[in-house]
């Protein structure tokens, strides 16, 4: 019996050091990329050494994130372990919460620069508020407010929408609250991707009958618009961060207005085309960046047919980008900015151009 045990004992051990000398070969030698489709961000790269940043540890903490990001199969290990924790009944993993109806909600985590971002808005306010134009702010609920009801019992959200009270309050600017829309519409539309912290088509029209209620703008009725759901097979970021691929899929809906007559102009990248959509996302993992070809600094869009002679600056986030499409209709100029990657600064754009509403 006790040699029975002594040969489990050493075939465990050998099978654990092929199985190590496997990955630890894998990793050396299969190549590093710098871009994760599957989680739609960028991979950490190695961490440049120093004495100060050994002292300190972020050295060692970069090496950690490192192996992490760059570990064989990490994808499928992802999944697995997402499987097994939730076959064992759990319902919040790695900031997820497993919510009711199929609904994969990321945890609210509270903003850390909220006074930068408090800041800014008051220096922008300041800075455009003598140039005859109209300001408003919009702050967008994430699903874990709109749905709460689907949140495991166990959960405890922060008071998402006491900051954002105390951001439109400090901020200064004219407000547009999306709040109440939203709510009203909750059950009669999905509001939010299963599987994406990103809002559905409905979702960004909610928003914008608020904001064209709050601005004394007559909003184009969906009816009058073409709906066309172009795929159903979306599987977004919160998905990629468990890779379960027992979850389920979303379908993505576009809308547009026939009459309307567009020119789109990437200003950074040169390139000029008549639609508000880029459907080869729909051919890759990231397929929500279709809305406006993903990310860019700055769009320059113009309706012929519009409603109005307005010129709107927008300055926005990802979410704004499946609202431009009914926004369009009612100005002859819109200025889409991401100032992530736009520096120069809006408001001296808007300076620059006085023909900003």
């Amino acid at each position: 019996m006790k040699e029975n045990n002594k040969k489990i004992q050493s075939a465990t051990a050998v099978i654990l050091a092929v199985f190590v000398l496997a990955f630890s070969c894998a990793f050396f030698l299969m190549e590093k990329k710098e871009f994760s489709e599957s989680e739609n961000r960028y991979l950490s790269a190695f961490p440049e050494f120093s004495a100060e940043t050994l002292k300190n540890g972020d050295f060692m903490e970069g090496v950690q994130t490192y192996l992490a990001d760059h570990f064989p199969c990490r994808d499928m290990f992802m999944g697995l372990k997402a499987e097994a924790e939730i076959a064992a009944g759990k319902r919040e993993i790695n900031g997820i919460y497993i919510a009711d109806d199929g609904y994969l909600i990321e945890a609210y985590k509270a903003p850390k620069n909220t006074e930068k971002i408090v800041g800014n808005f008051r220096k922008f306010y300041e800075a455009v508020k003598d140039e005859d134009v109209s300001v408003s702010l919009l702050l967008v609920p994430t699903a874990s407010v709109i749905y709460a009801e689907k949140l495991p019992s166990f959960a405890q959200e922060p008071d998402q929408l006491g900051e954002r009270e105390a951001i439109y309050a400090r901020s200064g600017l004219p407000r547009i609250d999306c709040y109440g829309a939203l709510m009203d519409k909750k059950d009669e539309m999905q509001l939010y991707y299963r599987t994406d912290h990103h809002w559905t088509s409905y979702g960004a029209y909610a928003a914008y009958t608020a904001y064209c209620e709050q601005t004394g703008i007559e909003p184009v009725m969906l009816e009058d618009l073409v709906a066309k759901e172009v795929s159903a097979d979306f599987r977004g970021t919160i998905y990629s961060k468990l890779n379960d691929g027992r979850m389920g899929k979303d379908t993505i809906t576009v809308f547009e207005n026939p009459e309307n007559q567009l020119t789109v102009f990437y200003t950074d990248t040169k390139e000029t085309t008549d639609s508000l959509y880029n459907f080869e996302y729909l051919e890759k993992k990231d397929k929500y960046s279709l809305f406006l070809d993903n990310l860019h600094s700055l769009i320059e869009i113009t309706n012929e047919t519009a409603d109005s002679e307005r010129e709107l600056v927008l300055i926005k986030d990802s979410y704004a980008n499946s609202m431009v499409p009914f926004l369009v209709n009612h100005f002859k100029k819109i200025y889409v900015f991401d100032t992530r990657y736009y520096k120069q600064g809006p408001s001296s754009f808007i300076k620059e151009h006085p023909e900003v509403t």
